[in-house]
């Protein structure tokens, strides 16, 4: 009868065990859909703001107020209008002044960077960067400002234009306003 009486206690504690831990599990989970749904609910009441679209018409006009040079025409294929900007193309060659020694090429380098990343940053460089060869001509910066005047300032403001480490020359160029690089 003893034995019946502990065989009575154990599987009763077992169940009650086995309950207890259903319990905690369907707290858990009702508390983990209630956190998801919260999760769904926030993600799907934020507000996601896409840019509209500009218009031909208001590109051409933001671009006259920069006084950026411009022209269009309709691409035979597609039909759409294609607007192209003048950028300038400046690019850094070797300068005549080449002795800085390892230190002061190095924060040359620095305040260089910083000036690229400057003019990116205020919206006058669309992009930089050197060229992988060993060459006389050591990078590039595409300047998207509206005259040849403000480019060649902008580059000669260079730390290392103004050590004479690095000249520019520069070109206007055209390219397709809006098209990415592929």
């Amino acid at each position: 009868m003893r034995k019946i009486l502990v065989f009575y206690i154990l599987i009763s504690l077992l169940i009650a065990c086995k309950k207890e831990s259903k319990d905690n599990q369907v707290d858990l989970d009702r508390h983990t859909f209630e956190n998801v749904d919260k999760e769904k609910d926030s993600v799907f009441n934020e507000v996601v703001e896409v840019p509209a679209k500009k218009t031909v018409k208001q590109i051409k006009d933001e671009l006259e107020a920069k006084g950026v040079k411009f022209f269009d025409y309709v691409d035979e294929k597609s039909q759409d209008t294609i607007l192209m900007q003048q950028y300038f193309i400046v690019f850094l060659k070797k300068g005549p002044i080449r002795s800085q020694n390892e230190e002061e090429a190095a924060m040359l380098q620095e305040a260089h960077l910083a000036h690229l990343t400057k003019m990116y940053e205020l919206g006058y460089a669309d992009i930089s960067g050197p060229f992988g060869d060993d060459g006389d001509i050591r990078g590039m910066t595409i300047y998207n400002v509206p005259t040849l005047k403000m480019a060649d300032s902008l580059a000669n403001a260079d730390p290392m234009v103004k050590a004479k480490r690095l000249e520019v020359e520069i070109h206007p160029w055209w390219a397709a306003k809006g098209f990415p690089l592929r």
